[in-house]
């Protein structure tokens, strides 16, 4: 089953109809000081809101009953080793992006709906109701936010010159076996004088915003690892559909799966050949494979 264009079209109609008529209302009307209760995860700093679960089963509910042939991964019911990405239509949701940001009230959480086919993303829509904006494309179809076509400048893509999204993450633990190390590390050495020396990073809290505003071209890349595949779904499609593009996060790696867990989302507004020259320059300040 190869969907059209015009159906890819359909099901991102079907999403934004979805995220600003129900889901964005909800997300923002719970934000900050009114959210009700929360669980710790894996620490104190991944915290997953009882909303999380509320708003996928309503996501579930109604694609599933629009599009029954469909399968359907969301982040609250996804079970490690048993869940697998096919070459199925299916959609991949993440409820709450940027949790933390939500519970604190910090206007950067957002509702991420993605649709994969043959296990490459083909349909996504990022909806932050907090600032008002609708990121949204599929395959064939551009790219938008807030149904105006996102046309990233024509500039050149340096990784000195360059603006990147980097984050924190949940993972905390220090030692030479573990991520985190290696993350700073390689945070040192882009932003040192002696390293990639970039002109700096921001840090949204959420990676589908932060694949969002490269494919805008507010930002000229993101790295992350420990990412899940319903955090980049959605963004993934949005980025190519601008001009950008996804690597992996680590030396030579050009064409990943969607559960790769480790990213580098370029921006577009320049040439293949840039896109790639500034991917193997960041590759050089990675400080080491990233583990998942």
């Amino acid at each position: 089953m190869v969907l059209t264009t015009q159906e890819l079209k359909e099901v991102e109609n079907t999403f934004i109809q979805l995220l600003r008529s129900e889901i964005g209302p909800l997300l923002k009307s719970y934000a900050g000081t009114n959210f009700y209760s929360y669980d710790d995860k894996s620490n104190g700093v991944d915290l997953v809101t009882a909303l999380d679960k509320q708003i996928e089963s309503i996501i579930k509910v109604a694609l599933t009953a629009k599009y029954p042939s469909f399968k359907f991964i969301g982040e609250e019911t996804y079970v490690k080793g048993v869940t697998k990405i096919t070459n199925d239509p299916t959609f991949i949701v993440d409820p709450i992006d940027g949790t933390t940001n939500f519970i604190h009230g910090y206007p950067y959480s957002c509702t991420s709906l993605g649709l994969a086919e043959m296990g490459k993303p083909v349909v996504g829509v990022v909806f932050n109701p907090h600032l008002n904006q609708l990121f949204h494309a599929s395959k064939g179809n551009g790219a938008f936010l807030n149904d105006q076509e996102i046309r990233v400048s024509k500039r050149p893509l340096i990784l000195q010159k360059s603006l990147i999204a980097l984050e924190g993450g949940s993972e905390r633990t220090e030692g030479s076996q573990g991520n985190f190390d290696k993350k700073m590390s390689t945070y040192k050495n882009l932003l040192s004088e002696s390293g990639a020396f970039v002109h700096g990073f921001r840090s949204a809290g959420s990676a589908a915003m932060n694949i969002c505003y490269v494919a805008s071209g507010m930002l000229d890349a993101y790295w992350e690892g420990g990412c899940w595949a319903w955090d980049v779904c959605a963004g993934w499609c949005i980025l190519e559909e601008a001009g950008g593009i996804m690597a992996g996060g680590v030396r030579g790696e050009w064409d990943i799966p969607l559960d790769r867990r480790c990213y580098l989302a370029i921006r577009g507004g320049c040439e293949p050949i840039e896109q790639k020259e500034f991917a193997e320059s960041f590759w050089n300040h990675v400080a080491g494979e990233l583990e998942y």
